[in-house]
């Protein structure tokens, strides 16, 4: 009976286990871009922000994902010249509070470059310059997101960090036209939810500001 009881008590700890979801963790993730520009993802809190990264080998793939994503959220981008791409506003969402800033959708290009030595991470970086004159692309020299966050090689690799600087999921591989709708609809729920008036369950309503 003692062993019955025993069992009873293991299976519901493993099967708690099983459906408990890990702790978000907020994340700062801070580079240079071709220009030697530092950026950092803390300092856009408030916004969802896609680091769309890649190997070398797979870095037109990932180039044109983060390409088309940008113009989705920041359609008129298309007509606009290389200078002002970065520039243009992000779509609205529906039902979004009158005077409330809409949260953007900030697409980064990075290119992950941990197999070049020092001694030539200046010519790498003149590279990226040429191939991306105005359009800032982070270098992660020190392969920063592979080791955090995993890297598939030969296709991009997308990290979402939510508007609370959170990270919500990586998406690995080819992103064909499914993947490509599940995921533009994820980044309007993640902005969605940084609506002031959304609150969970364990937030208290005079926590809400």
């Amino acid at each position: 009976m003692r062993i019955a009881c025993i069992l009873v008590l293991l299976a519901v700890v493993v099967s708690d286990a099983a459906v408990a979801e890990p702790p978000q963790r907020t994340v700062n993730i801070a580079m240079e871009d071709q220009f030697k520009n530092r950026h950092e993802t803390g300092l856009m809190r408030g916004d969802v922000v896609v680091l769309v990264y890649a190997e070398r080998k797979g870095g037109e793939d990932a180039k044109e994902l983060g390409r088309r994503l940008h113009v989705h959220f920041h359609p008129t981008a298309e007509r606009v010249s290389a200078t002002e791409w970065s520039r243009q506003p992000v779509v609205g969402l529906p039902g979004w509070p009158a005077g409330i800033r809409v949260p953007d959708v900030r697409v980064i290009a990075v290119a992950s470059l941990p197999e070049i030595p020092r001694a030539l991470q200046p010519v790498a970086r003149a590279q990226v310059r040429k191939d991306s004159p105005f359009v800032p692309v982070w270098l992660d020299f020190e392969g920063r997101l592979e080791h955090q966050f995993g890297i598939v090689p030969g296709g991009p690799n997308i990290l979402l960090i939510d508007a609370d600087a959170r990270v919500h999921s990586v998406l690995s591989g080819r992103v064909d036209e499914l993947k490509f709708r599940e995921l533009v609809a994820t980044i309007d729920q993640l902005r969605q939810q940084s609506r002031p008036d959304v609150r969970t369950a364990v937030v208290p309503a005079s926590a809400v500001r």
